[in-house]
């Protein structure tokens, strides 16, 4: 048994064995270790040579046992303060119980903490995206870290498709409104799939609108609009301040940020080519549980089997990365 005595303790459980073993009289023994009487006379009749618990045997509570039950259905029912209850209590139960006699009662039976006994609200689910053919993606950008061969950062621009999970990305060296639109461009030429609608944020490369206001709404003249009108894409946008609405793109790129993470990377280059096979392997191999343990290009060619009318062309097993 591990004990802890007090630094200035005169006894230990060795002393306290010899004297409880001694025929010496009390007087005798307590001179010998330098202990009063009492003590002496206490570890000479004494079972243990342990420390007794401090904790008191018999509490000095003013509220009967039944009392006690009472007031803790009080508070767990009608959740009163202790002020509230006190005055309850008082007028009621017992007139002369005090406030911190009130307080310890509470503590024992764990009703102390007011808060702990309101029922919690409940979490917003998360709600699953709707049921979507083919065709709805969305479009996020992400920062790379620059490398030492670099002289500034590059971005990767990704796109996921809603129903497949397929993705496509390509890395530029600016998120500007013109790589945007060229990421599009070589999107709609790699992606099997006739993309009806992208959903982006509200980034200066994607829209004119102004992510401040909501009054203010897309002139339809920025040159990644120009070009879905071009292409028959509807261009949507996430309301202001409302990162979970593009949550699928989001998480894939907390994939990316894992890769990134696991890896060191000596070059630019080195870290193209690991994106590159990260995401052939996320579209070919890796099973989704929201696909039903399928790969993204396996549910597409199963939708090709289906619905050969929203494809352009036949899910091929090319790459899905691009860099500029």
């Amino acid at each position: 048994m591990q004990i802890r005595l007090h630094k200035n303790a005169r006894t230990t459980p060795a002393t306290r064995a010899e004297i409880a073993a001694s025929d010496e009289p009390i007087t005798v023994l307590a001179d010998r270790y330098g202990i009063t009487w009492q003590t002496a006379h206490k570890w000479r009749y004494r079972d243990s040579v342990y420390d007794r618990s401090h904790t008191a045997h018999n509490l000095q509570t003013t509220l009967t046992p039944a009392q006690e039950l009472i007031v803790v259905e009080l508070r767990k029912m009608l959740l009163l303060t202790i002020d509230d209850l006190l005055a309850v209590t008082r007028e009621f139960l017992c007139p002369a119980v005090s406030r911190s006699g009130l307080g310890r009662c509470l503590d024992r039976h764990n009703v102390g903490n007011i808060d702990e006994l309101r029922a919690a609200p409940p979490k917003p689910s998360h709600k699953p995206f709707h049921s979507y053919n083919p065709g709805y993606l969305h479009v996020d950008i992400k920062y790379l870290p620059q490398m030492k061969d670099e002289t500034t950062r590059r971005y990767l621009f990704v796109a996921i498709d809603r129903a497949t999970r397929w993705v496509y990305v390509a890395i530029k060296n600016s998120k500007s409104a013109g790589n945007a639109r060229r990421f599009l461009k070589s999107l709609h030429s790699a992606c099997p799939i006739k993309i009806k609608k992208i959903l982006t944020d509200n980034g200066k490369e994607f829209t004119d609108r102004l992510f401040a206001s909501r009054e203010r709404k897309a002139t339809g003249n920025h040159e990644f609009d120009l070009l879905c009108t071009e292409l028959g894409i509807e261009h949507r946008l996430t309301k202001p301040r409302t990162p979970q609405t593009n949550g699928m793109v989001e998480r894939f790129n907390g994939r990316i940020s894992d890769v990134l993470k696991s890896h060191h990377f000596r070059s630019s280059e080195e870290l193209a080519q690991t994106l590159l096979r990260y995401v052939h392997l996320y579209n070919h191999q890796l099973p989704q549980s929201a696909l039903k343990s399928r790969s993204p290009v396996q549910t597409m060619k199963d939708w090709f089997k289906t619905h050969p009318e929203l494809f352009h062309k036949r899910p091929y097993n090319g790459p899905g990365c691009d860099s500029y």
